[in-house]
């Protein structure tokens, strides 16, 4: 089948299914469970290094190896999924999930739970795109808000519930379990996905071979870049290599491969025909603003719990579950407005909203602030990203054509994970360096080593220093605060929907 590659269309010859509700419920249950892992590990770290017998370095590569497993191939298994089956796909990628789990679970190594956190990875980037794609070709564009909202929901609680889950789990039965409750969950989850989604057409595509190549090559360096280049100081790597030119090769590759994918292939990995639609393009830059700002705001506020405020691990994670509760509260009546309204109006309230939190959250970071207060100020994280995770997925996927449903899937999530790699290694960096700032460069090495962030409370820390380490704290949220702006205004440049404004949409 030969598709085109130019500006997309709308496929109204396409038949849609009468009820796809429970296909898309049997598939948020993976993909909850992969989210979920992104996030549950890095409470872990102190258990981690101590049952491992390991520092702190070798332990972040449980977190790295899976993100770079997990962001690396997306834009390949979006494409893949279109030509073998977004089902198949996605039960492939869930049974090597679960079966990876396993190992983790039963590692007798550090370099045995590292290696199997990669084909973890590996699995979860073969599932995810396929959630997408599967709402694309199974809800016609009049009702994918709804659905949109359901796969935003799930995204936005899976990043909170994370650090909650993992808190309870390593309180209660060890580090193991971590990674052992997602066999039984993705047991069900395979049953569920194999009897409910629906074995929908494939799209016979030409594999752009040198486009894999490229993209996987250049993808990888620069976000493997950014994960190693606070913790190696932004050093040597190896000869004369260092992380800022590792960085800059792998920016080089990129531009090589947006260039062959512009004159080369006859079927392109990514069609560059999508960003044509001002939507899509708008949505993958906003999305990546969000990727990257909930990842930067959450190791600041966890460790101001811990370190400043002296709440365990658990408790620090509880007193984020409001934003979970909002966010699921929240998802139907915002996926009901989805079709209704401008696609404008609910991702630039969500983001600048968020963007408002964040600020005022960073003015409660002190000592001795009301922890009343704090609560429902990150109560609003979950209110505006309900109106951000969802309301985005539908935008961006809306005016896809049925054919590249999964290739759009996969650049819409590698922009997300993107994010929230640089996210997450802005944050790192902005943190050392307020530290250092307020209590000097030793301090900032203490933190980073692992040494000054175990719970200890205002009690364990003289006044001078919890009002130092607050600054610290409060100042770092101030970077996300800041590109969630960048968000909004890219959502605010959104355009109305092909199908809105007509008689029965």
């Amino acid at each position: 089948m030969t598709v085109e590659t130019g500006a997309p269309q709308a496929n109204q010859a396409h038949e849609f299914p009468d009820n796809p509700w429970p296909a898309l419920w049997a598939l948020v249950v993976g993909f909850f469970m992969i989210l979920v892992d992104v996030s549950i590990v890095s409470i872990a770290t102190p258990a981690l290094m101590e049952g491992f017998h390991t520092g702190i370095e070798p332990v972040l590569w449980v977190t790295s190896a899976y993100l770079l497993a997990y962001a690396v191939p997306l834009l390949i298994t979006g494409r893949f999924g279109d030509r073998f089956g977004p089902k198949r796909l996605y039960l492939l990628g869930l049974a090597i999930f679960t079966a990876a789990s396993l190992a983790c679970g039963l590692a007798p190594s550090i370099g045995w739970l590292i290696g199997a956190r990669v084909v973890q990875g590996l699995g979860a980037s073969m599932m995810t795109p396929q959630t997408m794609a599967v709402i694309t070709r199974t809800f016609p564009p009049q009702r994918r808000g709804s659905a949109m909202a359901l796969w935003g929901a799930t995204a936005g609680v899976a990043f909170l519930v994370g650090p909650l889950l993992g808190g309870l789990l390593l309180d209660s039965l060890g580090w193991e379990w971590i990674f052992f409750i997602n066999v039984p969950v993705g047991i069900i989850g395979f049953i569920a996905a194999a009897r409910l989604v629906p074995s929908l057409e494939r799209h016979a595509h030409a594999m752009d071979w040198v486009g894999v190549v490229l993209s996987a090559v250049g993808l990888f360096l620069v976000i493997f870049g950014l994960q190693e280049g606070e913790g190696r100081d932004w050093g040597q790597i190896v000869g004369p290599i260092t992380i800022p030119v590792l960085i800059g090769i792998g920016l080089l590759v990129l531009v090589g491969f947006i260039a062959w994918q512009a004159r080369g292939p006859k079927e392109p990995l990514v069609p560059l025909g999508l960003f044509r639609d001002r939507n899509f393009s708008l949505s993958n830059l906003a999305i990546t603003t969000m990727g990257l700002s909930v990842t930067a705001m959450m190791f600041p506020l966890l460790v101001w719990l811990q370190s400043v405020r002296g709440y365990s691990p658990t408790e620090a994670a509880l007193l984020m579950a409001p934003q979970a509760i909002a966010s699921i509260a929240l998802a139907r009546p915002v996926g009901q407005l989805v079709d209704r309204i401008h696609p404008r109006t609910l991702p630039t309230v969500g983001l600048a909203g968020f963007a408002v939190t964040l600020f005022v959250l960073s003015r409660l970071m002190t000592p001795d602030s009301s922890i009343v207060a704090v609560c429902v100020a990150m109560t609003f994280i979950g209110v505006t990203g309900a109106f951000i995770w969802g309301p985005l997925a539908t935008t961006a996927n809306r005016n896809l054509p049925i054919q590249l449903a999964g290739a759009g899937a996969g650049i819409y999530n590698t922009t997300r994970q993107v994010g929230s790699v640089i996210g997450s290694a802005a944050i790192a960096a902005l943190m050392s360096a307020r530290i250092a700032s307020h209590l000097g460069p030793q301090a900032a090495e203490s933190f980073g080593s692992g040494e000054g962030s175990a719970a200890g409370g205002p009690a364990a820390l003289p006044p001078a220093i919890a009002e130092a380490l607050s600054s610290a704290f409060a100042e770092s949220l101030l970077l996300p605060a800041a590109v969630l702006v960048i968000g909004a205004l890219a959502a605010l440049a959104l355009e109305q929907m092909r199908h809105q404004g007509r008689p029965g949409a």
